[in-house]
């Protein structure tokens, strides 16, 4: 097998000369769980950082950095507020269009002037008025048409208009003019007359009054931005006649008046709507003793074809009776010959606003279309991750049967160095100490004595006593070495410098190993092509939800998904808690790398990349401590995020390189962007559209959906827990970990993408240990 030449060891350029004044502390990179306490400096601009080139900021840069870090916005609460924002928009424009789930129905008229009620259709309470009513003057028709515009029907009812000469008056509803603004234009610039008919086709009496005035403006301005004109014509869905007004209503349509609006109802109602049959509608829209009418038809709300059939029936046969056709405003009988004014165009500043408002609600449907799409992406992609990782994992354990039938090889029994690296540990490092060294492997020497395990405990600058609390167990095969604090990746490379045994075991200091792990996790270097080995990360602080949460992200992740990378050859990272590696490959690809914040993920690709396979072994298994509040959580999360993207974007080369870094970079890098990055990304989509689906579109459909996805997910997550051996009981909370902790997650990773793209530098923290790991947790 072909290897490249060692990459020699670069001096670190982050652990500067110590100074008088004890500055130098402040400048030194330092290392938290699982890299560094808070404060230390990192390389943003974004390019230099996602190349992984090394970055040293000035203290101006520095205080610069942190002003900005602590003045920023959080990216995440501006997208969810856009997002919020924009989804409002578009359920305003589209909540209950053509329908109503409440119609009144009519009652008492006692408060209702006789006048109106025994009047016309037309009734004017502007200016006060309270007994203003008009009809059409005799053999005079308005055809008036409902619930448009409708991008199939109202062309075809436009055309049958044209082709009679003559003109109609439309009544439409704002949020369809935003959906059909070139309907509407046509209907303006034809000759036509445009009313408003609410913005959401809802029953205007059971809204309150704040709500009917926005959608009286609503429409409006969808008027005003689609045909430059204004309009004072107002019909309210599911109106009648005039003698249907009670008291409900009346009110109504006074507080209409009072804004200027004169309210129009009808004389006939050729129940179109019904879709009786083209001679029926004829019949009921025919007025009676050559009376002047206002007929209402619709031009949207379902299939029109009745009514265009009708209307070309209906228009020569009231010609030939002797009937005018013309539209609204211009066929009211005021008596003395004249006609009303409704329309006027739009100043400047009304013009503005209603072209903001109607393109404003057309690129929030825009954004909502394109989001569902995404979302049927989204959707469709976790679902094939789902089923590829199953049959990954159902590959990866025939594989394992078959190599247990023909394995030959005897067992490993390489000498082993441990290297634990460590910096403020004393909560945790002596049980860490302790459970390696009671490790049941020995190795063996060329001349075959046994060689136990040796420990090198590095302690990175340590300020709470880690290092002499392992020096005072006095253990043997136990070294301890002190060194200024340079970072994790730096006492990795020194701990493994100070051995020379032909295997390195990586720990980190507050994991406890199981007496069997460090056997188990050298057995698969009998085959000389594997470079490193991924063990087991088990929860150790399982009791708080939180810890369940994790305890079930942990077993899924490691159980199914690393048996899948291994089958793809992609194994993104090989855990910083417990990772063993061949010191042939480690000197190959150069140590541990600080160019990134995820020195173990960047050395996992390294060693993909340089042909060495990485293998999982599911039963060398260290427990871990795990963050134990959601502050902790997320910061641990920004860091992992942060530096696997800067890994990738460090390997992206491997992409355009041949042999076993080309199959890496073509195949493992694009795995894991989409699925580590973009799907995540996208995911939170799922949520969004659940509370929209539940508020605004189908809610028992939404569910069902959301059920459907939440159970794909938890079959996953059983059959994890049945091949690493764990109990089923703490899934009870996989449901509660959908809702809240996986929303945590998207937050880390969109604040991590920000980060990288906008160049902000990352605020470090050292995460607080309790030592509370028990390799038998509850």
């Amino acid at each position: 097998m072909p290897r490249s030449a060692p990459r020699p060891q670069q001096p670190d350029e982050h652990a500067p000369a110590a100074r008088a004044d004890g500055a130098a502390a402040a400048d030194r990179t330092q290392f938290s769980e699982p890299n560094g306490p808070g404060g230390s400096p990192k390389p943003p601009p974004a390019a230099s950082r996602l190349l992984g080139r090394r970055w040293t900021p000035s203290p101006h840069q520095r205080q610069r950095g942190e002003r900005k870090a602590r003045g920023r916005v959080p990216v995440v609460v501006v997208l969810l507020v856009f997002l919020c924002a924009v989804l409002f928009l578009n359920a305003v424009a589209t909540a209950s269009v053509g329908a109503s789930s409440t119609v009144h129905e009519a009652g008492p008229a006692d408060e209702v002037p006789d006048q109106i009620i025994d009047g016309g259709p037309v009734i004017d309470t502007t200016q006060g008025r309270t007994t203003s009513s008009f009809r059409m003057r005799a053999k005079t028709i308005a055809l008036t048409f409902d619930d448009g515009p409708d991008p199939t029907w109202t062309p075809k009812i436009l055309d049958v208009l044209k082709k009679h000469d003559i003109h109609g008056t439309f009544f439409m509803v704002g949020a369809r003019i935003t959906e059909s603004p070139e309907m509407a234009r046509r209907v303006h610039a034809e000759g036509n007359e445009i009313g408003i008919h609410t913005f959401t086709h809802s029953d205007m009496s059971t809204v309150p009054a704040w709500e009917r005035r926005l959608q009286y403006s609503a429409t409006q301005m969808t008027v005003v931005g689609a045909t430059g004109d204004t309009t004072s014509l107002l019909r309210f869905p599911y109106s009648s006649t005039a003698d249907a007004i009670d008291d409900t209503y009346w009110p109504i349509i006074k507080e209409g008046g009072a804004l200027n609006y004169v309210t129009v109802v009808a004389d006939t109602d050729g129940e179109d709507w019904a879709r009786p049959g083209v001679r029926q509608i004829v019949k009921n829209a025919t007025p009676k003793n050559g009376a002047g009418a206002v007929v209402l038809m619709h031009d949207a709300g379902g299939n029109r074809a009745q009514t265009v059939a009708a209307l070309d029936i209906y228009i020569p046969a009231m010609k030939k009776l002797g009937y005018t056709f013309t539209t609204l405003s211009r066929g009211i009988d005021f008596g003395d010959g004249s006609t009303a004014t409704v329309h006027r165009a739009a100043t400047g500043s009304e013009l503005w606003r209603g072209r903001a408002v109607l393109y404003g609600i057309w690129l929030a449907h825009q954004f909502v279309l394109w989001c569902a799409y995404l979302l049927i992406v989204v959707g469709g992609l976790t679902i094939a991750r789902l089923l590829l990782m199953l049959v990954l994992t159902g590959r990866h354990l025939a594989k394992r049967r078959r190599e247990r039938k023909r394995n030959t090889r005897p067992p490993v029994t390489l000498p082993v160095t441990v290297v634990v690296p460590a910096y403020n540990e004393s909560a945790g490092i002596v049980a860490a100490v302790r459970s390696l060294v009671a490790s049941d492997y020995v190795g063996r020497a060329s001349d075959g004595s046994p060689v136990p395990v040796e420990v090198v405990v590095v302690d990175d600058g340590s300020t709470d006593g880690t290092s002499d609390l392992v020096a005072s167990l006095g253990l043997d095969h136990v070294r301890v070495i002190r060194v200024a604090n340079g970072g994790k990746a730096r006492a990795l490379n020194i701990g493994t410098a100070a051995g020379d045994r032909p295997l390195v075991i990586m720990v980190d200091g507050d994991t406890l190993f199981e007496p069997g792990s460090v056997a188990a996790l050298v057995q698969p270097f009998a085959d000389p092509t594997v470079g490193a080995v991924a063990g087991n990360v088990k929860v150790g602080n399982r009791g708080s939800l939180l810890g369940r949460w994790q305890h079930i992200e942990y077993v899924t992740g490691f159980a199914v998904d690393r048996r899948a990378y291994e089958i793809m050859r992609c194994m993104p990272t090989v855990p910083g808690a417990i990772g063993a590696f061949r010191r042939e490959a480690l000197d190959e690809v150069g140590g541990v790398s600080d160019d990134t914040l995820a020195e173990d993920t960047d050395l996992t690709m390294a060693l993909s990349r340089a042909d060495w396979r990485v293998v999982y072994q599911d039963t060398a298994r260290a427990w871990t401590e795990t963050p134990a509040t959601i502050g902790q959580l997320a910061t641990q999360r920004y860091r992992w995020t942060y530096g696997t993207m800067q890994a990738m974007w460090k390997h992206r080369g491997a992409f355009f390189d041949r042999g076993a870094s080309g199959r890496f970079g073509r195949v493992g890098l694009p795995f894991l962007a989409l699925f580590g990055v973009v799907l995540p990304l996208l995911a939170p989509l799922i949520d969004v559209f659940l509370i929209y689906g539940l508020l605004y579109y189908d809610a028992a459909l939404t569910v069902a959906g959301w059920v459907g996805m939440l159970a794909a997910q938890l079959i996953i997550a059983a059959i994890a827990f049945r091949l690493d051996r764990e109990p089923l009981r703490p899934l009870w909370a996989f449901p509660l970990q959908q809702i809240v902790y996986r929303q945590l997650m998207y937050v880390v990773l969109i604040q991590s993408v920000a980060t990288a793209l906008t160049g902000a530098r990352l605020r470090w923290q050292k995460l607080r240990r309790t030592g509370e790991v028990s390799t038998a947790p509850r």
